[in-house]
Protein backbone atom coordinates (compact mmCIF):
# COMPACT_ATOMS: atom_id res chain seq x y z
CA UNK A 1 0.00 0.00 0.00
CA UNK A 2 2.88 2.52 0.51
CA UNK A 3 3.90 1.79 -2.59
CA UNK A 4 0.90 2.59 -4.28
CA UNK A 5 0.78 5.62 -2.21
CA UNK A 6 3.82 6.51 -3.67
CA UNK A 7 2.84 6.04 -7.07
CA UNK A 8 -0.18 7.38 -6.71
CA UNK A 9 1.77 10.92 -5.92
CA UNK A 10 4.09 10.56 -9.25
CA UNK A 11 1.27 10.45 -11.33
CA UNK A 12 0.79 14.06 -11.33
CA UNK A 13 2.98 15.73 -14.11
CA UNK A 14 3.85 12.93 -16.19
CA UNK A 15 3.58 14.00 -19.71
CA UNK A 16 1.25 11.21 -21.53
CA UNK A 17 0.32 11.80 -25.84
CA UNK A 18 -3.57 10.55 -26.68
CA UNK A 19 -3.67 9.80 -30.08
CA UNK A 20 -6.88 8.35 -31.87
CA UNK A 21 -10.32 8.66 -31.77
CA UNK A 22 -12.59 11.66 -30.43
CA UNK A 23 -15.88 11.63 -29.74
CA UNK A 24 -18.50 13.70 -28.07
CA UNK A 25 -20.46 11.68 -25.47
CA UNK A 26 -23.93 13.02 -24.65
CA UNK A 27 -26.07 12.49 -21.81
CA UNK A 28 -30.14 12.91 -22.01
CA UNK A 29 -31.65 12.90 -18.83
CA UNK A 30 -35.70 12.70 -17.80
CA UNK A 31 -38.62 11.18 -16.25
CA UNK A 32 -41.22 8.60 -18.11
CA UNK A 33 -44.70 9.02 -17.21
CA UNK A 34 -46.40 8.52 -20.07
CA UNK A 35 -46.09 5.68 -23.15
CA UNK A 36 -46.82 8.14 -27.18
CA UNK A 37 -49.89 7.67 -28.31
CA UNK A 38 -48.52 7.92 -31.69
CA UNK A 39 -46.51 4.41 -31.22
CA UNK A 40 -45.77 1.97 -28.40
CA UNK A 41 -42.74 3.99 -26.67
CA UNK A 42 -42.11 5.78 -23.84
CA UNK A 43 -42.48 9.56 -23.80
CA UNK A 44 -38.90 11.07 -22.35
CA UNK A 45 -39.22 14.52 -20.30
CA UNK A 46 -36.24 15.99 -20.73
CA UNK A 47 -34.75 17.55 -17.59
CA UNK A 48 -31.03 17.97 -18.19
CA UNK A 49 -28.38 17.28 -20.40
CA UNK A 50 -24.86 17.00 -20.09
CA UNK A 51 -21.83 16.41 -22.38
CA UNK A 52 -18.14 15.43 -22.11
CA UNK A 53 -15.21 14.18 -24.15
CA UNK A 54 -15.07 10.56 -25.22
CA UNK A 55 -13.04 7.98 -26.64
CA UNK A 56 -9.33 9.40 -26.79
CA UNK A 57 -10.81 12.48 -25.36
CA UNK A 58 -12.04 10.58 -22.06
CA UNK A 59 -8.60 9.21 -21.59
CA UNK A 60 -7.19 12.73 -21.66
CA UNK A 61 -9.88 13.78 -19.14
CA UNK A 62 -8.70 10.89 -17.30
CA UNK A 63 -5.15 11.68 -17.12
CA UNK A 64 -6.07 15.65 -16.30
CA UNK A 65 -8.38 14.34 -13.34
CA UNK A 66 -5.18 12.57 -12.06
CA UNK A 67 -2.87 15.54 -12.29
CA UNK A 68 -1.00 14.41 -15.55
CA UNK A 69 -0.02 16.83 -18.16
CA UNK A 70 -1.54 15.07 -21.56
CA UNK A 71 -1.55 16.10 -24.53
CA UNK A 72 -4.33 14.95 -27.49
CA UNK A 73 -4.13 14.71 -31.03
CA UNK A 74 -7.61 13.77 -33.18
CA UNK A 75 -9.09 14.84 -36.26
CA UNK A 76 -13.01 16.31 -35.74
CA UNK A 77 -15.65 17.10 -37.84
CA UNK A 78 -15.55 20.76 -39.04
CA UNK A 79 -19.15 21.00 -37.21
CA UNK A 80 -20.71 22.08 -34.18
CA UNK A 81 -19.93 19.21 -32.48
CA UNK A 82 -16.49 19.58 -32.82
CA UNK A 83 -16.43 22.64 -31.83
CA UNK A 84 -18.46 21.78 -28.56
CA UNK A 85 -15.50 19.59 -28.13
CA UNK A 86 -13.11 22.09 -28.39
CA UNK A 87 -14.72 24.02 -25.96
CA UNK A 88 -15.11 20.62 -23.67
CA UNK A 89 -11.21 20.70 -23.77
CA UNK A 90 -10.41 24.39 -23.25
CA UNK A 91 -12.91 23.77 -20.21
CA UNK A 92 -10.25 21.13 -18.95
CA UNK A 93 -7.03 23.26 -19.12
CA UNK A 94 -6.19 21.19 -22.30
CA UNK A 95 -4.51 22.32 -25.62
CA UNK A 96 -6.90 21.92 -28.21
CA UNK A 97 -4.38 22.60 -30.98
CA UNK A 98 -4.20 18.97 -31.37
CA UNK A 99 -7.74 18.61 -32.36
CA UNK A 100 -7.62 18.78 -36.11
CA UNK A 101 -10.98 19.44 -37.86
CA UNK A 102 -11.78 17.93 -41.71
CA UNK A 103 -14.21 18.96 -43.80
CA UNK A 104 -16.62 16.39 -44.76
CA UNK A 105 -16.11 14.34 -41.70
CA UNK A 106 -18.97 14.22 -38.76
CA UNK A 107 -17.29 14.56 -35.18
CA UNK A 108 -18.48 11.02 -33.57
CA UNK A 109 -21.16 11.92 -31.18
CA UNK A 110 -22.68 9.21 -28.96
CA UNK A 111 -26.09 10.15 -27.36
CA UNK A 112 -27.79 8.32 -24.43
CA UNK A 113 -31.75 8.96 -23.21
CA UNK A 114 -31.64 8.27 -19.27
CA UNK A 115 -34.83 7.74 -17.34
CA UNK A 116 -34.96 5.94 -13.80
CA UNK A 117 -30.80 5.20 -13.84
CA UNK A 118 -31.27 3.46 -17.44
CA UNK A 119 -30.67 3.68 -21.10
CA UNK A 120 -34.00 4.00 -23.25
CA UNK A 121 -32.05 4.64 -26.48
CA UNK A 122 -28.00 5.27 -27.72
CA UNK A 123 -27.94 7.27 -30.93
CA UNK A 124 -24.60 7.23 -32.88
CA UNK A 125 -23.53 10.04 -35.36
CA UNK A 126 -20.32 9.24 -36.88
CA UNK A 127 -18.05 9.09 -39.78
CA UNK A 128 -15.33 5.78 -39.64
CA UNK A 129 -13.95 5.84 -43.36
CA UNK A 130 -10.06 5.47 -43.08
CA UNK A 131 -8.68 9.14 -43.26
CA UNK A 132 -7.35 10.33 -46.60
CA UNK A 133 -3.83 10.78 -47.12
CA UNK A 134 -3.75 14.50 -47.04
CA UNK A 135 -5.16 14.29 -43.40
CA UNK A 136 -3.40 11.47 -42.61
CA UNK A 137 -0.60 13.26 -42.97
CA UNK A 138 -1.83 16.35 -41.00
CA UNK A 139 -2.19 14.09 -38.33
CA UNK A 140 1.13 12.60 -37.75
CA UNK A 141 2.93 15.77 -38.70
CA UNK A 142 1.06 16.87 -35.13
CA UNK A 143 2.52 13.86 -33.60
CA UNK A 144 5.93 14.48 -34.64
CA UNK A 145 5.81 18.09 -33.26
CA UNK A 146 4.40 16.51 -29.56
CA UNK A 147 6.16 13.33 -29.30
CA UNK A 148 9.62 14.22 -28.44
CA UNK A 149 8.48 15.72 -24.59
CA UNK A 150 6.17 12.92 -24.09
CA UNK A 151 6.79 9.24 -21.53
CA UNK A 152 4.32 7.22 -23.08
CA UNK A 153 2.27 7.57 -26.13
CA UNK A 154 -1.21 6.14 -25.96
CA UNK A 155 -2.85 4.88 -29.25
CA UNK A 156 -6.98 4.80 -28.79
CA UNK A 157 -8.81 2.96 -31.30
CA UNK A 158 -12.18 3.00 -31.63
CA UNK A 159 -12.34 1.90 -34.99
CA UNK A 160 -13.59 4.95 -36.48
CA UNK A 161 -10.98 5.26 -39.18
CA UNK A 162 -8.08 7.66 -37.72
CA UNK A 163 -5.66 4.62 -36.58
CA UNK A 164 -5.49 2.90 -40.05
CA UNK A 165 -2.72 -0.13 -40.21
CA UNK A 166 -0.37 2.33 -42.07
CA UNK A 167 -0.95 5.35 -39.47
CA UNK A 168 -0.47 3.34 -36.33
CA UNK A 169 2.67 1.74 -38.08
CA UNK A 170 4.16 4.88 -38.30
CA UNK A 171 2.78 6.13 -35.28
CA UNK A 172 4.90 3.12 -33.35
CA UNK A 173 7.85 3.91 -35.49
CA UNK A 174 8.05 7.53 -34.34
CA UNK A 175 7.97 6.93 -31.12
CA UNK A 176 10.40 3.90 -31.01
CA UNK A 177 13.03 6.08 -32.55
CA UNK A 178 12.55 8.61 -29.92
CA UNK A 179 12.44 5.77 -26.88
CA UNK A 180 8.80 6.56 -26.11
CA UNK A 181 7.09 3.68 -25.39
CA UNK A 182 3.70 2.74 -27.06
CA UNK A 183 0.18 1.87 -25.01
CA UNK A 184 -2.81 0.35 -27.12
CA UNK A 185 -6.33 0.23 -26.54
CA UNK A 186 -6.97 -1.92 -29.33
CA UNK A 187 -9.96 -2.78 -31.96
CA UNK A 188 -10.54 -4.82 -34.52
CA UNK A 189 -9.12 -8.03 -35.18
CA UNK A 190 -5.78 -7.79 -36.65
CA UNK A 191 -3.40 -7.29 -34.29
CA UNK A 192 -0.40 -7.45 -36.27
CA UNK A 193 -0.56 -3.65 -36.69
CA UNK A 194 0.03 -2.82 -32.78
CA UNK A 195 3.95 -4.74 -33.60
CA UNK A 196 5.92 -2.92 -31.08
CA UNK A 197 3.77 -1.75 -28.45
CA UNK A 198 4.81 -2.26 -25.16
CA UNK A 199 1.56 -3.40 -23.93
CA UNK A 200 -2.40 -3.74 -25.50
CA UNK A 201 -5.43 -3.76 -22.95
CA UNK A 202 -8.11 -5.72 -24.72
CA UNK A 203 -11.38 -6.94 -22.68
CA UNK A 204 -11.75 -10.83 -23.19
CA UNK A 205 -14.20 -10.19 -26.29
CA UNK A 206 -11.84 -8.52 -27.98
CA UNK A 207 -9.17 -10.78 -27.00
CA UNK A 208 -11.75 -14.18 -28.00
CA UNK A 209 -12.36 -12.67 -31.48
CA UNK A 210 -8.61 -11.65 -32.10
CA UNK A 211 -7.58 -14.66 -31.54
CA UNK A 212 -10.47 -17.55 -32.11
CA UNK A 213 -9.48 -18.40 -28.73
CA UNK A 214 -11.08 -19.25 -25.50
CA UNK A 215 -11.21 -16.89 -22.38
CA UNK A 216 -13.30 -18.78 -19.86
CA UNK A 217 -11.03 -19.20 -17.47
CA UNK A 218 -7.00 -17.72 -16.19
CA UNK A 219 -5.77 -20.72 -18.37
CA UNK A 220 -7.82 -20.00 -21.56
CA UNK A 221 -7.38 -16.04 -20.83
CA UNK A 222 -3.46 -17.00 -20.43
CA UNK A 223 -3.11 -19.31 -23.42
CA UNK A 224 -4.69 -16.40 -26.11
CA UNK A 225 -2.55 -13.67 -24.43
CA UNK A 226 0.41 -15.86 -25.38
CA UNK A 227 -0.43 -16.59 -28.21
CA UNK A 228 -1.58 -12.99 -29.23
CA UNK A 229 1.47 -11.28 -27.73
CA UNK A 230 3.93 -13.72 -29.64
CA UNK A 231 1.83 -13.61 -32.92
CA UNK A 232 1.68 -9.86 -33.10
CA UNK A 233 5.20 -8.67 -31.92
CA UNK A 234 3.86 -7.03 -28.65
CA UNK A 235 5.41 -7.06 -25.11
CA UNK A 236 2.18 -7.45 -22.92
CA UNK A 237 -1.01 -8.01 -22.87
CA UNK A 238 -3.07 -6.90 -20.11
CA UNK A 239 -6.46 -8.41 -20.43
CA UNK A 240 -9.26 -6.40 -18.51
CA UNK A 241 -12.27 -9.15 -17.35
CA UNK A 242 -14.88 -7.21 -16.32
CA UNK A 243 -15.77 -8.65 -12.98
CA UNK A 244 -13.17 -11.25 -13.30
CA UNK A 245 -10.56 -8.41 -12.89
CA UNK A 246 -7.16 -8.10 -14.82
CA UNK A 247 -5.07 -10.75 -16.36
CA UNK A 248 -1.12 -9.10 -16.68
CA UNK A 249 0.54 -11.45 -19.10
CA UNK A 250 3.61 -10.67 -20.62
CA UNK A 251 5.57 -12.32 -23.59
CA UNK A 252 7.11 -14.13 -21.69
CA UNK A 253 7.92 -13.68 -17.43
CA UNK A 254 5.45 -14.64 -14.54
CA UNK A 255 1.91 -14.06 -15.51
CA UNK A 256 -0.48 -12.06 -12.49
CA UNK A 257 -4.77 -12.23 -11.96
CA UNK A 258 -5.82 -8.78 -10.22
CA UNK A 259 -9.19 -9.60 -8.86
CA UNK A 260 -11.65 -6.69 -9.34
CA UNK A 261 -12.84 -5.33 -5.80
CA UNK A 262 -16.55 -5.93 -5.06
CA UNK A 263 -18.50 -2.68 -6.36
CA UNK A 264 -21.59 -1.92 -7.24
CA UNK A 265 -22.11 -1.45 -10.98
CA UNK A 266 -23.68 1.37 -12.25
CA UNK A 267 -22.50 2.43 -16.08
CA UNK A 268 -19.58 1.21 -17.28
CA UNK A 269 -19.41 3.66 -20.12
CA UNK A 270 -15.43 4.72 -20.28
CA UNK A 271 -14.65 2.39 -17.91
CA UNK A 272 -11.49 1.14 -20.46
CA UNK A 273 -10.62 4.58 -20.88
CA UNK A 274 -9.89 5.08 -17.32
CA UNK A 275 -7.95 1.90 -17.51
CA UNK A 276 -6.26 3.11 -20.25
CA UNK A 277 -5.10 6.74 -18.37
CA UNK A 278 -4.35 5.11 -15.04
CA UNK A 279 -1.89 2.78 -17.12
CA UNK A 280 -0.14 5.29 -18.73
CA UNK A 281 0.53 7.50 -16.19
CA UNK A 282 1.81 4.86 -13.86
CA UNK A 283 4.30 3.29 -16.50
CA UNK A 284 5.19 7.53 -17.12
CA UNK A 285 5.72 7.94 -13.45
CA UNK A 286 7.92 4.92 -13.11
CA UNK A 287 5.57 1.71 -12.34
CA UNK A 288 6.20 -1.68 -14.06
CA UNK A 289 3.42 -3.47 -15.08
CA UNK A 290 2.38 -5.41 -12.41
CA UNK A 291 1.81 -2.29 -10.29
CA UNK A 292 0.12 0.10 -12.68
CA UNK A 293 -2.56 -2.77 -13.67
CA UNK A 294 -3.17 -2.87 -10.13
CA UNK A 295 -3.70 0.49 -9.54
CA UNK A 296 -5.56 0.53 -13.12
CA UNK A 297 -7.73 -2.03 -11.68
CA UNK A 298 -8.59 -0.06 -8.44
CA UNK A 299 -9.60 3.11 -10.95
CA UNK A 300 -11.78 0.87 -12.96
CA UNK A 301 -13.55 -0.41 -9.59
CA UNK A 302 -14.06 3.27 -8.95
CA UNK A 303 -15.32 4.78 -12.50
CA UNK A 304 -18.27 1.91 -12.88
CA UNK A 305 -20.05 3.13 -9.50
CA UNK A 306 -20.11 6.33 -11.29
CA UNK A 307 -22.45 7.76 -13.98
CA UNK A 308 -21.74 8.37 -17.34
CA UNK A 309 -18.09 8.64 -18.76
CA UNK A 310 -16.26 9.47 -15.74
CA UNK A 311 -13.08 9.97 -14.54
CA UNK A 312 -11.21 9.03 -11.25
CA UNK A 313 -9.43 11.26 -8.99
CA UNK A 314 -6.49 10.77 -7.08
CA UNK A 315 -8.35 11.42 -3.45
CA UNK A 316 -10.63 8.23 -4.87
CA UNK A 317 -7.33 6.34 -5.56
CA UNK A 318 -6.14 6.49 -2.09
CA UNK A 319 -9.52 6.41 -0.10
CA UNK A 320 -9.97 2.89 -2.39
CA UNK A 321 -6.34 1.64 -2.01
CA UNK A 322 -7.25 2.08 2.27
CA UNK A 323 -4.44 4.74 2.12
CA UNK A 324 -6.30 7.91 3.30
CA UNK A 325 -10.01 6.44 4.46
CA UNK A 326 -11.44 8.75 6.95
CA UNK A 327 -13.02 6.42 9.60
CA UNK A 328 -15.74 7.09 12.08
CA UNK A 329 -18.46 9.26 11.64
CA UNK A 330 -16.14 11.99 9.70
CA UNK A 331 -16.50 9.84 6.47
CA UNK A 332 -19.43 11.48 5.58
CA UNK A 333 -18.08 14.78 4.91
CA UNK A 334 -17.42 14.94 1.04
CA UNK A 335 -16.35 17.38 -1.45
CA UNK A 336 -18.84 18.95 -3.86
CA UNK A 337 -17.53 16.81 -6.98
CA UNK A 338 -18.24 13.69 -4.68
CA UNK A 339 -21.51 14.53 -3.38
CA UNK A 340 -22.75 15.52 -7.33
CA UNK A 341 -21.35 11.92 -8.16
CA UNK A 342 -22.87 10.47 -4.94
CA UNK A 343 -26.41 11.76 -5.34
CA UNK A 344 -26.05 10.92 -9.35
CA UNK A 345 -25.58 7.27 -8.13
CA UNK A 346 -28.66 7.39 -5.71
CA UNK A 347 -30.65 8.78 -8.30
CA UNK A 348 -30.27 6.22 -10.65
CA UNK A 349 -31.28 3.35 -7.74
CA UNK A 350 -34.55 5.31 -7.46
CA UNK A 351 -33.66 7.41 -4.36
CA UNK A 352 -35.15 10.66 -3.65
CA UNK A 353 -32.42 13.00 -2.21
CA UNK A 354 -33.05 15.68 0.28
CA UNK A 355 -31.26 18.84 1.12
CA UNK A 356 -31.05 21.29 3.79
CA UNK A 357 -28.63 23.49 5.28
CA UNK A 358 -27.08 25.50 8.41
CA UNK A 359 -24.80 26.48 10.69
CA UNK A 360 -25.31 23.79 13.26
CA UNK A 361 -23.22 25.59 15.74
CA UNK A 362 -23.44 23.95 18.90
CA UNK A 363 -25.51 21.04 18.05
CA UNK A 364 -28.78 21.04 19.84
CA UNK A 365 -32.46 19.59 19.75
CA UNK A 366 -33.93 21.86 17.40
CA UNK A 367 -30.98 21.44 15.43
CA UNK A 368 -31.92 17.29 15.23
CA UNK A 369 -35.67 17.57 14.97
CA UNK A 370 -35.07 19.88 11.60
CA UNK A 371 -32.40 17.13 10.91
CA UNK A 372 -34.89 13.83 11.47
CA UNK A 373 -38.09 15.60 10.12
CA UNK A 374 -36.01 16.35 6.74
CA UNK A 375 -34.28 12.60 6.38
CA UNK A 376 -38.61 11.45 7.16
CA UNK A 377 -38.95 13.38 3.45
CA UNK A 378 -36.81 11.27 1.49
CA UNK A 379 -34.39 8.40 1.02
CA UNK A 380 -30.81 10.00 1.58
CA UNK A 381 -30.15 13.20 2.96
CA UNK A 382 -27.12 15.64 1.95
CA UNK A 383 -26.91 18.60 4.40
CA UNK A 384 -25.07 21.67 3.74
CA UNK A 385 -22.53 22.96 6.38
CA UNK A 386 -20.89 26.45 6.38
CA UNK A 387 -17.72 27.31 6.43
CA UNK A 388 -16.04 28.58 9.10
CA UNK A 389 -15.65 32.47 7.26
CA UNK A 390 -19.31 32.21 5.98
CA UNK A 391 -20.61 31.48 9.67
CA UNK A 392 -18.27 34.73 10.62
CA UNK A 393 -19.94 37.09 7.96
CA UNK A 394 -23.14 35.82 9.10
CA UNK A 395 -23.28 36.04 13.13
CA UNK A 396 -20.36 38.05 13.60
CA UNK A 397 -16.53 37.20 14.85
CA UNK A 398 -17.39 35.49 17.35
CA UNK A 399 -18.94 32.79 16.11
CA UNK A 400 -18.70 29.74 15.09
CA UNK A 401 -17.60 28.22 18.95
CA UNK A 402 -16.91 25.02 16.89
CA UNK A 403 -14.73 24.74 13.87
CA UNK A 404 -16.04 23.26 10.43
CA UNK A 405 -14.27 20.42 10.84
CA UNK A 406 -15.70 19.73 14.23
CA UNK A 407 -19.07 20.59 13.00
CA UNK A 408 -19.20 17.86 10.33
CA UNK A 409 -17.47 15.23 12.47
CA UNK A 410 -20.78 15.66 15.07
CA UNK A 411 -23.37 15.73 12.57
CA UNK A 412 -21.19 12.71 10.57
CA UNK A 413 -22.08 11.10 13.75
CA UNK A 414 -25.66 11.15 13.10
CA UNK A 415 -27.46 8.31 11.35
CA UNK A 416 -30.54 10.45 9.52
CA UNK A 417 -27.48 12.28 8.02
CA UNK A 418 -25.59 10.67 4.58
CA UNK A 419 -23.37 13.09 3.77
CA UNK A 420 -21.96 16.66 4.54
CA UNK A 421 -20.83 18.93 2.17
CA UNK A 422 -19.06 22.65 3.77
CA UNK A 423 -20.18 25.70 1.78
CA UNK A 424 -18.34 29.03 1.67
CA UNK A 425 -20.58 30.93 -0.13
CA UNK A 426 -23.45 33.00 2.73
CA UNK A 427 -26.09 31.10 1.14
CA UNK A 428 -26.01 27.04 -0.62
CA UNK A 429 -27.43 28.42 -3.66
CA UNK A 430 -24.85 27.42 -5.70
CA UNK A 431 -24.71 23.93 -4.01
CA UNK A 432 -28.51 23.22 -4.41
CA UNK A 433 -28.00 23.63 -8.07
CA UNK A 434 -25.26 21.41 -8.79
CA UNK A 435 -26.42 18.93 -6.53
CA UNK A 436 -30.42 19.31 -7.80
CA UNK A 437 -32.07 17.50 -4.48
CA UNK A 438 -35.65 16.54 -4.86
CA UNK A 439 -36.66 17.54 -1.74
CA UNK A 440 -35.33 21.35 -0.10
CA UNK A 441 -36.26 21.23 3.82
CA UNK A 442 -35.82 24.43 5.53
CA UNK A 443 -37.37 25.58 8.98
CA UNK A 444 -40.70 26.49 9.93
CA UNK A 445 -39.77 30.49 10.36
CA UNK A 446 -39.03 30.57 6.44
CA UNK A 447 -41.51 31.06 3.75
CA UNK A 448 -41.40 29.14 0.91
CA UNK A 449 -40.74 32.47 -1.03
CA UNK A 450 -37.72 33.33 1.28
CA UNK A 451 -36.37 29.48 1.20
CA UNK A 452 -33.09 30.08 -0.78
CA UNK A 453 -32.82 27.78 -3.87
CA UNK A 454 -37.13 26.95 -3.66
CA UNK A 455 -37.51 27.96 -6.94
CA UNK A 456 -34.53 26.24 -8.66
CA UNK A 457 -36.10 23.14 -7.03
CA UNK A 458 -39.72 23.46 -7.64
CA UNK A 459 -38.55 24.40 -11.40
CA UNK A 460 -37.19 20.88 -11.93
CA UNK A 461 -39.93 19.27 -9.91
CA UNK A 462 -38.85 18.68 -6.97
CA UNK A 463 -40.62 20.06 -3.46
CA UNK A 464 -40.12 22.08 -0.74
CA UNK A 465 -40.83 20.99 3.34
CA UNK A 466 -41.19 23.58 6.02
CA UNK A 467 -40.25 21.70 9.05
CA UNK A 468 -42.09 22.11 12.43
CA UNK A 469 -39.30 23.87 14.97
CA UNK A 470 -38.52 23.13 18.76
CA UNK A 471 -39.76 25.80 20.67
CA UNK A 472 -37.05 27.52 22.80
CA UNK A 473 -33.74 25.60 21.27
CA UNK A 474 -31.53 27.87 18.84
CA UNK A 475 -27.73 28.42 19.23
CA UNK A 476 -27.80 31.81 20.41
CA UNK A 477 -30.15 31.02 23.21
CA UNK A 478 -27.56 28.67 24.37
CA UNK A 479 -24.56 30.77 24.83
CA UNK A 480 -26.50 33.51 26.28
CA UNK A 481 -27.17 31.06 28.77
CA UNK A 482 -23.90 29.30 29.00
CA UNK A 483 -22.45 33.13 29.65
Amino acid sequence: MTDLHRLIDALAGTRILVVGDVMLDRFTHGRVDRVSPEAPIPVLRVQRETAMPGGAGNVVANLAALGAMPQLVAVIGDDAAGRELCALGAGLGLDTSGLLPVAGRATTTKTRFIAGGQQLLRTDSETDAPLGDADAARLLAAVAERLPGAAILVLSDYGKGVLTADVTATLIDLASALGVRVLVDPKGRDYRRYRGALCITPNTRELADATGMGVRDDAAVVAAARALARDCGIGAVIATRSEQGMSVVPADGPVTHLRAQAREVFDVSGAGDTVVAVLAASIAAGADLVDAATLANIAAGIVVAKVGTATVRPGELRDASGLAIATGPGAKRVSLDRAVEQVERWRRQGLRVGFTNGCFDLLHPGHVSLIAQARAQCDRLVLGLNSDDSVRRLKGPTRPVQTEAARATVLSALGDVDLVVVFTDDTPLALIKALRPDILVKGADYNVENVVGASDVMGWGGRVVLAELTEGQSTTSTIARMK
